[in-house]
């Protein structure tokens, strides 16, 4: 009985969404997560009479045919990329990224990661660095005596030191925009890979045509809607609850006809 192993990919499937659902609901307060949804397939179809298939000898022939599919199976998780409420933070490091782009991170074996978190810190070398101190690209360095730091919105960085009254131009923020953001590859602590998927990133300052602008001092939140998470991991229980029934009825169906067969 072909619908026992159909439940079961029912089963599985809801299974995966619920723990999507879930990773969404562990992140809501990670800064500049994007979050998840599952996607699904339907299996294979074994054809019993195909559509068009002639019926009689006279020349009619079937309009629908008969096909019994095989079940579903995850096909995608996808990552949505849309912006995140903005907080403000009112600390000089934190930074938030108003549309399109990447911050450029600087990974301890070479390979240069981006992320959408900008709560960032300053390195005993006086360098600007996630909160696992990897380097911000392109690298900027702080002067030793400096006492206020602004950034702009066009990814301009300017310190004042010590007895100076006016600051001065120390280096400027870029960001990354790729064509595909979903086909990134998330390898955990706020930061994606590029790949063949996302294809290679595109440099650019911010403020220009098709990046976004940075926010100094503030934080972009998780784009997580808790009450539409809810709301859907009550229709992936649901769902489950249902493929899980199919197979108790299924079940009860084999043991009728066991016993039919006495």
């Amino acid at each position: 009985m072909q619908s026992l192993s159909i439940a079961a990919t029912g089963m599985l499937a809801q299974q995966r969404n619920v723990e999507v659902i879930s990773n969404n609901i562990a992140n809501l307060n990670t800064v500049g997560y994007k979050r998840q949804r599952a996607e699904f397939q339907d299996l294979l179809y074994q054809t019993i009479e195909r559509a068009g298939a002639l019926s009689s000898a006279t020349g009619t022939t079937v309009p629908n045919g008969i096909q019994i599919g095989a079940g579903v199976k995850t096909g995608s998780v996808y990552r949505i990329t849309e912006q995140g409420a903005v907080t403000s933070t009112g600390n000089d490091f934190d930074m938030a990224i108003s549309g399109k782009g990447y911050f450029r991170v600087e990974l301890p074996d070479g390979r240069e990661a981006y992320t959408r978190a900008g709560n960032f810190g300053i390195s005993s070398d006086g360098r600007i660095v996630t909160e696992d101190g990897y380097e911000v690209l392109p690298g900027i360095s702080l002067p030793e005596d400096v006492v206020d730091v602004s950034i702009s919105k066009d990814g301009v960085v300017e310190a004042r030191v010590a007895g100076d009254q006016s600051a001065r131009e120390i280096g400027r923020l870029d960001l990354a925009v790729f064509f595909n953001e979903s086909g990134l590859e998330a390898i955990g602590d706020n930061l994606l890979l590029e790949t063949t998927a996302s294809g290679e990133p595109v440099i650019g300052n911010p403020g220009d045509p098709g990046f976004g602008s940075v926010l100094q001092g503030y934080l972009e939140n998780a784009n997580v809607d808790p009450v539409q998470e809810i709301t859907t991991l009550i229709a992936a229980q649901r769902a489950y609850e249902m493929n899980a029934r199919v197979i108790e009825t299924s079940d009860e169906m084999l043991s009728i006809n066991a016993n039919l067969r006495r």
